[in-house]
């Protein structure tokens, strides 16, 4: 269990990671299909005028919120340490009310669903690990 979370949070990092950097490297969104997006959330944000001019701010979050967490977790299983499982499952959660927002703002979409289901694969298996840990 704690092998394949290992490798599923870096996965989810790394995505968040690239998601990231293309929000960096492209803020207007127009290279990679982006900009109706900036659209939808500026119609159903707050602030869009400070926090959706372009897609910058966007990035920071996304890798403070999916990237650095999972990484953090990936880091703890591979340490051992007791608390990982714990903090998977809430980077599992996290992702999943991630999705969420995006289900609202953008509606629903493949990428978007297979987010929310890794994230709830994520959420299991963590959820597994810290049983079998307590046995």
């Amino acid at each position: 269990m704690r092998k394949f979370l290992i490798i599923f949070t870096l996965f989810i990092a790394i995505g968040a990671l690239c998601g990231a950097v293309m929000m960096w490297v492209d803020p207007s969104g127009n290279g990679w299909g982006g900009a109706a997006l900036l659209d939808m959330l500026r119609a159903k944000m707050p602030w869009p005028e400070i926090f959706f001019k372009d897609f910058v701010p966007s990035g920071f979050v996304l890798l403070a919120v999916n990237g650095i967490t999972q990484f953090l977790a990936a880091l703890m299983l591979v340490k051992k340490l007791p608390q990982a499982f714990g903090v998977t499952l809430a980077c599992g959660v996290i992702l999943m009310l991630w999705i969420v927002l995006e289900w609202w703002i953008f509606g629903f979409n493949p990428v978007s669903n297979v987010y929310f289901f890794f994230g709830l694969v994520e959420a299991v298996a963590a959820f597994r690990g810290i049983q079998k840990s307590r046995n």
